[in-house]
Order: C-alpha cells, then sequence, then structure tokens
C-alpha cells in the first residue's frame, strides 16, 4: 500500500520595498542635496517632523520629494491636499493638516503680540519675526507641532504605517511653500493672515486707547477734559551732546540666512530675466553677513572711558 506524500506549502518570499513609477510631471523641488529649506520657521517644521516621524519614513519622503514623484500641492480651507505617484498607475491622494487652535488660544496669542510691537510689526509687514515661539508659549499654545496629535495626515496608499513615504515627500514640499509664505502656518492652524492682523491691530488701538471711529489715539487726560501736562525740556549741554543717555538695545540681526521670503511673495521681475530671489539674495546675504560681523567686532572693543571722546585731540 502506497502512502501519499504531503506536499508542504511554499514559503513565501518576502517582498521588497515596491519601486514608484517615474514622471516628468511631478512637482520641481528646489533642494536637491543638503537643507531642503531656508528659512528659520521653515526649518522649524523640518525639525518639527524629524522629532514626530521616523528617519527612514523621512529619507524615503525626501528622495521622493526631490525626485518630482509629488504631482500637485493645494491648499484648500486650511488643509494641504496633494496627489503622489507611487507604485501603482493612480496616485495616491495625501492631505495634511494641523490641529486648529481654539478661538480662547487665539485670543491669547493676540493678546500676547500686542505687547510685542516689534514683533507685531514685523506681522504687519508680512514677515515671520523670530521671538514667535515665545509668544505662542505664553499664551500656552504652540505654532509649530510638538505632539503626533498635533499633525493630521492621511494617504489612500496601502501601507499601514502612519506616516508613509507619501506623506514625508508632501511635508518636505510644505516646508518649500512655508519659505515662500509663512502664514500658511497660521492657516494651517486656524486663523488666516488677515484675520489674525485685524485682531491684532484691534487689540493695539484698545491699548493706546484709540477711537474705532475716527482712529485717532485719546488720552486719560483728554477724557477727563484736562490739557495733558507739557514734556519737560531738558536743557542742551555741550558734555553730553554726543554721548547716548542709555546704552543703545542690541539689534538682532538675521545672520548670514536674512530672509527672502518678500522677494519670492514679488513674484518675477519683467526687467529681469532671472527672479529676484536669483539675482539679489546674494547681495542679502553677504550684507546680513558683513553686518553680523561689524557688530561682533564693536561688541569685543574695550568701550571708551567716562568723560573721553575720539571726536578730537584731547587737551
Amino acid at each position: 500500500m502506497s502512502r501519499r506524500r504531503s506536499r508542504r506549502p511554499r514559503a513565501r518570499r518576502p517582498r521588497g520595498p515596491t519601486r514608484a513609477i517615474p514622471t516628468d510631471q511631478g512637482v520641481a523641488s528646489r533642494s536637491q542635496r543638503g537643507a531642503f529649506v531656508e528659512s528659520w520657521w521653515a526649518e522649524r517644521w523640518v525639525a518639527a517632523l524629524e522629532r514626530l516621524i521616523t528617519s527612514a519614513r523621512l529619507a524615503r519622503g525626501k528622495s521622493y520629494a526631490r525626485a518630482g514623484q509629488v504631482l500637485s500641492v493645494q491648499e484648500r480651507d486650511g488643509t494641504v491636499h496633494a496627489e503622489v505617484q507611487g507604485s501603482r498607475r493612480a496616485p495616491y491622494r495625501v492631505t495634511i493638516g494641523l490641529a486648529p487652535l481654539a478661538g480662547a488660544a487665539w485670543e491669547r496669542v493676540i493678546g500676547a503680540l500686542a505687547l510685542r510691537p516689534d514683533l507685531a510689526a514685523g506681522l504687519l509687514a508680512g514677515e515671520m519675526p523670530r521671538g514667535i515661539d515665545e509668544v505662542f508659549a505664553q499664551a500656552r499654545s504652540a505654532l509649530f507641532p510638538t505632539k503626533p496629535d498635533h499633525l493630521r495626515l492621511t494617504c489612500t496608499c496601502p501601507d499601514k504605517v502612519a506616516v508613509c513615504k507619501h506623506i514625508a515627500a508632501t511635508c518636505y514640499l510644505l516646508g518649500e511653500q512655508l519659505d515662500e509664505d509663512p502664514f500658511l502656518l497660521f492657516r494651517l492652524r486656524g486663523r488666516g493672515q488677515e484675520e489674525l492682523l485685524q485682531g491684532l491691530r484691534r487689540r493695539v488701538n484698545a491699548g493706546s486707547g484709540a477711537d474705532a471711529g475716527s482712529g485717532t489715539a485719546t488720552t486719560p487726560a483728554e477724557a477727563d477734559h484736562e490739557p495733558a501736562p507739557a514734556a519737560a525740556e531738558t536743557p542742551l549741554e555741550l558734555a553730553g551732546f554726543w554721548s547716548a543717555a542709555e546704552p543703545p538695545p542690541r539689534i538682532d540681526l538675521p545672520g548670514e540666512r536674512p530672509d527672502l521670503s518678500l522677494l519670492r511673495r514679488l513674484g518675477p521681475f519683467t526687467a529681469l530675466d532671472d527672479d529676484l530671489v536669483a539675482r539679489l539674495g546674494p547681495v542679502y546675504r553677504a550684507v546680513a553677513a558683513a553686518a553680523e560681523a561689524a557688530f561682533e567686532a564693536a561688541d569685543a572693543e574695550p568701550s571708551d572711558e567716562a568723560g573721553q571722546d575720539d571726536l578730537g585731540p584731547s587737551r
């Protein structure tokens, strides 16, 4: 009697990583090597990603972004939507959002900004001022994501991980968009640029007693129908004419990598063949580096003794 041999099931070979379908229709990344972004706030965005996402996923996502696998990146209603060409014929759909701050949190942020005229002036000029993190921290909030639940990420790919390479690639290209438009980060947090600036102007005017109807400030003396006291005049003296009453405050210079986002927002200049960033960016960086070196040299010099100056020979 013959025995029937049982067939053992063949062991399945482990599947390696799938390769993306090459495309020439993707979004061109400005970065092909080295740092992916330029501005300090975009660097903070990338640093936040590096804390919250595994390095392997970020590395593959960076390669995807530089290879042009991201077909489109659009912002709609405070959320970034993208299409990424993966290993399948149909591109994957990616959405990236941030948990919006509550209205009360935004009011605290705007109130804290109203007490910092240096930062408020930068925002009103359309720039992202350094020190904005301190204001959000004082308001018990955060502008940049600090926890995994601050990120709201989805992708239609079959990858089971929380953050796939398609999401990571879109996050890097989002950093390049932040280079050009720093207020995109505010919109992702739930407050648009104009809404933020209107609230800031309202707080500043209220703090200075400005009349919303006339746009003029009302002092407490005017409110009591009493004339404001005249400022006491200090007589000029020759001995102290060239000296400052108080040492000037330290000026925070941008260093060797100044903010070029305003040049990018201006767009191409018709009188030049190349864009303003390519033409003026090196000049801005050189001027900022020279200014920083001059300030460092001035700080290193010993201060003059009281009562002496270098305007002429001493008697």
